[in-house]
């Protein structure tokens, strides 16, 4: 891993656990063993930096998400997998995403207003709501089911994360997945 990572890395971590606004660079550069000229090498500000630790859990996120649906095939079983995915990860047991401390994502818009941060966290969002809209299209449902789906089924993954995190209800994905297999249609 180089240093650019590494920063990246640190930076997602300590955010993570403790909030981004409640780290300062330099429990940054401690955690990484990396100097600040090389930090700002990299990153003109710290904004720059948050803004790419956005993308970087985009990449992890998304990359673990994408496998854990593709792996078991399109429409039902994906949607049913991913609420068994989303366990998985309220329940602390995929090391790549880190112990479970809510979404990232919402975390990190609660900081920032109107900044590339939210855009970049809508856009992860948007990201999320089109491969579950790739999978619904395969429930041989018509299209304007397909979006009523989609959105049904986003709503339910995002309440299961808050209701996760904020009220500890570590059992919320199994919960949501039943009420997702109740709102698909049947043919």
């Amino acid at each position: 891993m180089n240093k650019r990572e590494k920063l990246i890395q640190t930076a997602f971590e300590l955010f993570y656990q403790y909030g981004i606004h409640a780290v300062g660079i330099n429990q940054i550069l401690k955690e990484s063993g990396i100097a600040k000229k090389t930090l700002y090498s990299y990153f003109e500000s710290k904004e720059q930096l948050v803004c790419e630790v956005v993308s970087y859990r985009d990449r992890i996120f998304m990359d673990w998400l994408k496998m854990r649906l593709n792996d078991v095939g399109q429409g039902l079983p994906a949607i049913e997998t991913l609420f068994d995915a989303l366990d998985d990860w309220f329940n602390s047991r995929v090391d790549v995403l880190m112990d479970f401390r809510g979404c990232f994502f919402i975390n990190a818009c609660a900081e920032y207003c109107d900044h590339e941060v939210n855009r970049r966290c809508f856009a992860h969002k948007e990201k999320v709501s089109h491969l579950i809209e790739q999978h619904a299209r395969k429930l041989n449902i018509s299209d304007d089911s397909v979006a009523i789906v989609t959105e049904e089924l986003c709503f339910l993954k995002e309440g299961a994360i808050s209701q996760a995190y904020v009220l500890g209800d570590l059992d919320a994905a199994k919960k949501a997945k039943k009420i997702a297999l109740k709102l698909i249609p049947k043919n």
